[in-house]
């Protein structure tokens, strides 16, 4: 059977290459008893593969049962597939055979694989293997001859490095890779899909024929469509229900379109730009020139304190303490800073403080904690040991400087 046999007996609709191709590999793997897994979005028609797959196989009499595993409790997914004992928990008031035993001979598809539980995936992989399986509550060992058939909107092998899924199983159920293409890689098939789907909802609802203009088949086209073919089919039956006006325009389609939609069609940044997170480099810039003019201004206030002593007419050095306790907080440790103009007294003139440039390197250092005992002593020895008045005078309570003389050891 052809690839345009299977689209007509199954009511399959496009013309994709990409669908094609899906088709010729499902009807390849039919004839067989192997694994498969069928991997695509949600809503892009995985099940109806797994109906083409048991279709055109020699199970094709025998039944065929779709389990969704992610719409199954995990304390009760164990006794709907294999079955259980009477007594075997609360509320097993008799026995009661599993899917794998009903299904015996036939094709089970496994939907949402990626949401079963890890003691569930180890059952299902001795089922694989061996045909065997155990029901809950028994210790009798009962035969089963199941074609599975597995589907997932995730990838597996992710879920595997998680940790999430059994990597045995998922190579034993991979044995042929099935992907279904989502339907924004099928554009070709998008306006043939809604002309189908709204043919069937108007004889449904008896309602006039709905045609879409050129502006709404290009949005029809354009649209990402994250719900796949089950997202147009129900947007298809809205409109044939709602508008009264049988020609859709593309401002009347955009209402039925979500808004968050449109991200996509949003400018990305290719994978070949640039990796970096450039606000974060520029905030990391912006703080170093930050400290950087920050420690300029604080080498320069010391150095005022440091030239003019305890007492000058030209300079507070009240004002230049409190700064200090307003804008810093004293460290724990000394930091010794080299300055990058290395500065000598110049002894041989009257000013003690006359400061000329040196050419040799030099380091100063500039703990705070250092500063602060010299200004505190030289501020008690100013007023003989009063430390209300050397409070005064550094502009500072007398309970910090109190505290402050305990803490250096004064």
């Amino acid at each position: 059977m052809d690839v345009q046999e299977i689209k007509q007996r199954f009511g399959i609709i496009g013309s994709s290459p990409l669908l094609n191709r899906a088709i010729t590999i499902a009807s390849q793997v039919a004839p067989t008893d192997i694994s498969v897994l069928i991997t695509g979005e949600s809503g892009s028609g995985k099940e109806a593969f797994s109906h083409i797959i048991h279709q055109l196989s020699p199970r094709k009499h025998g039944p065929f049962i779709a389990v969704n595993c992610g719409a199954i409790p995990e304390g009760t997914i164990d006794s709907e597939l294999f079955g259980h004992e009477k007594g075997a928990y609360t509320g097993a008031v008799g026995e009661r055979k599993g899917y794998f035993e009903t299904v015996n001979g036939g094709t089970i598809f496994l939907d949402e694989i990626g949401e079963m539980p890890l003691g569930t995936q180890a059952r299902l992989l001795r089922v694989l293997e061996s045909g065997q399986f155990i029901r809950v509550g028994s210790s009798k060992v009962e035969k089963t001859n199941v074609r599975v058939i597995a589907a997932t909107n995730v990838d597996v092998y992710d879920a595997v490095k998680a940790g999430k899924f059994r990597e045995d199983l998922y190579y034993r159920l991979n044995t042929v890779p099935l992907r279904i293409p989502p339907l924004r890689d099928r554009k070709e098939d998008i306006y043939l899909l809604f002309r189908k789907f709204a043919s069937d909802f108007t004889d449904k609802y008896r309602t006039p024929p709905i045609q879409l203009d050129e502006g709404a088949q290009q949005v029809l086209i354009n649209y990402s469509w994250p719900g796949n073919v089950r997202q147009l089919k129900n947007m298809a039956e809205q409109l044939a229900v709602l508008e009264r006006d049988r020609t859709i325009t593309a401002q009347m389609l955009l209402n039925y379109i979500p808004a968050e939609s449109g991200r996509s069609n949003l400018p990305m940044r290719l994978d070949n730009q640039p990796k970096e997170d450039f606000s974060e480099r520029d905030l990391l810039y912006k703080v170093l020139f930050d400290m950087k003019r920050d420690m300029v201004e604080l080498k320069k206030l010391v150095a005022e304190i440091i030239e003019h002593g305890g007492v000058s007419p030209t300079y507070n050095n009240t004002q230049a303490i409190s700064q200090l306790y307003r804008d810093i907080e004293i460290p724990h440790q000394e930091t010794q800073l080299t300055i990058q103009q290395p500065v000598t007294v110049n002894n041989n003139t009257k000013d003690p403080f006359n400061i000329t440039p040196h050419d040799e390197e030099v380091e100063e250092s500039l703990s705070l904690i250092e500063k602060e005992s010299d200004l505190i002593r030289k501020a008690l020895k100013k007023h003989k040991g009063k430390r209300k008045l050397a409070a005064n005078e550094l502009g500072i309570s007398e309970r910090t400087l109190y505290r402050k003389i305990k803490e250096l050891n004064l």
